[in-house]
């Protein structure tokens, strides 16, 4: 059933013909480099290398990036990253955008802070698929509150000297470097820097995360520094400026997380729909049972609700007016209604929703990763109530 899929288009009047020829082109490249092995790939619990390679020949790492590094920007907006999350949700392999397209959190730092020196190093070999980079924000001490990070960086001479750890790191053991959030000031937002780390600079080593309630695929890890020395080249922005290089990658993180919580509650309403078309209970299909029908009646309730919400951010995010407020609470209403069609598609499914191999049983076991990544549901309010002077 396509219709949970591209309906979505005509409910966007700002979707034009060339945003629906990406998502046919994109949507080609899914069905036949990812689809076949989505249920290989989980079990197995990491991508394949050579899947890089792949997604860079078709040009995905590139998009929104300068020509001048390998990318493509011309005429890219917001709404081709959106078709971008959809499209990898339909998948339901939580943990493949978190790994193959960690460059989408840890690069845009570097893209907008970074020095031309840096950037030429750095931004041409990940567009191409032959390095890695990850965001390294999370400390085990803490995660959303990047104001109190503990990881130190010393200033000596031309070099900064890095000590601390950083965990739940998406990407991270095969990331080639690290765009690292540390302490070289005093206490709170104003103390903070970000540098750029080479994960094979002396000092640095990793451990993997891999028992994990869901995204199996996703490579997670640990990253510990000792004493390692940084050229000072490698600060983005100022130092002590660093809290603004990290929060400018916020909105657009979490625009991201939105937009794939709301279509993987599309791919849950897709499976229920069809499985109640087709699933005979006491003589009759499940579709033509009141609860069932009422159940996917809310779920897709709650989906046109994120869809008005998503599109109304996207344009204020496009037109530089978006609120942080809002762009946090379309977090939580979007999590809350993956977890609830999540649910609901599982109850209608009965036994086999309940079985490895099928997309809602996946997505079900994923849910929680959504509500506490890129700022918990807690954090998220509490952030919407100070907009309000709270």
């Amino acid at each position: 059933m396509a219709l949970c899929f591209d309906s979505a288009r005509l409910h966007n009047p700002y979707l034009t013909d060339d945003h629906q020829a990406w998502r046919e082109q994109l949507r080609r490249f899914v069905d036949k480099e990812i689809m076949p092995h989505v249920d290989e790939w989980d079990e197995q619990g990491f991508l394949p290398p050579e899947l890089w390679q792949t997604t860079a020949e078709f040009g995905l790492f590139g998009l929104g990036y300068p020509e001048e590094y390998g990318g493509w920007s011309e005429g890219i907006d917001l709404y081709h990253r959106n078709i971008l999350s959809e499209e990898l949700s339909r998948t339901s392999l939580g943990g493949l955008p978190s790994t193959l397209l960690s460059h989408g959190i840890g690069l845009p730092p570097v893209m907008a802070f970074g020095s031309d020196a840096l950037k030429s190093e750095i931004v041409p070999p990940i567009l191409q698929g032959r390095q890695r980079i990850s965001l390294a924000i999370t400390e085990p001490s803490g995660g959303s509150d990047v104001a109190n990070l503990r990881t130190t960086a010393r200033r000596e001479g031309d070099h900064y000297v890095v000590n601390g750890s950083k965990t739940f790191i998406s990407g991270g053991m095969g990331a080639d470097w690290f765009t690292t959030g540390v302490r070289t000031g005093g206490e709170g937002g104003g103390g903070i820097s970000v540098l750029v780390i080479p994960a094979g600079a002396k000092g640095v080593s990793r451990t993997p995360l891999d028992r994990k309630q869901g995204w199996w695929c996703s490579d997670t890890a640990t990253i510990y520094f000792d004493n390692v020395k940084v050229p000072v080249g490698n600060l983005l922005g100022e130092e002590g400026h660093g809290f603004l290089v990290i929060a400018n990658n916020f909105n657009g993180e979490r625009m991201s997380m939105a937009v794939m919580m709301e279509a993987s509650a599309r791919v849950c309403l897709e499976e229920a729909v069809n499985w109640a078309r087709d699933r005979k209970t006491f003589g009759k299909r499940l579709a033509d049972h009141q609860v069932i029908r009422h159940k996917i009646a809310e779920m897709k309730q709650r989906i046109n609700s994120c869809q008005t919400y998503i599109q109304h951010c996207s344009r204020e995010m496009i037109a530089g007016t978006a609120s942080f407020g809002d762009i946090a609470m379309l977090k939580v209403h979007c999590s809350q209604t993956v977890e609830f069609c999540a649910r609901e598609a599982m109850q209608i499914l009965g036994g086999i929703g309940y079985m490895r191999g099928n997309r809602v049983e996946r997505i079900y076991r994923e849910v929680r990763v959504n509500a506490i990544g890129g700022g918990s549901e807690e954090i998220m309010r509490d952030l919407a109530s100070r907009q309000y002077g709270l």
